[in-house]
């Protein structure tokens, strides 16, 4: 399990405008966290096929099907970074390019007002 790897997940239970049930997240935390033995949280971002989302600003990262093993056009919610127990996390689909990381990045900065 490593940053930028595409799992489908668990997002359940949540609440309110919460991405919940089955979807694709993102890993975003850190590597030296991801690969700790024992270590068993894991930080992600959400994806959604939602065109509404795609229209949410700069913390949103359209991502086109043809990566990571995504099946359909999604968007990840970066203003919606979550922490779940790894165990959530089911089939790994694939990895995002870098450059598609970078994006993401950009959109976490832009959701926590972070200036670099």
């Amino acid at each position: 399990m490593k940053r930028g790897d595409v799992y489908w997940a668990e997002l359940a239970p949540r609440s309110g405008s919460e991405q919940s049930g089955v979807r694709p997240v993102v890993v975003i935390s850190d590597d030296g966290f991801n690969l700790a033995p024992g270590w068993n949280s894991i930080i992600v971002i959400p994806l959604t096929t939602a065109q509404a989302q795609g229209r949410r600003g700069p913390t949103v990262v359209a991502i086109p099907s043809d990566l990571a093993g995504l099946t359909r056009d999604s968007f990840a919610i970066c203003h919606q970074i979550t922490t779940l127990d790894r165990a959530k996390l089911t089939k790994r689909l694939g990895t995002l390019p870098t450059a598609f990381m970078r994006e993401i990045e950009q959109a976490i900065a832009a959701a926590l007002d972070l200036n670099f």
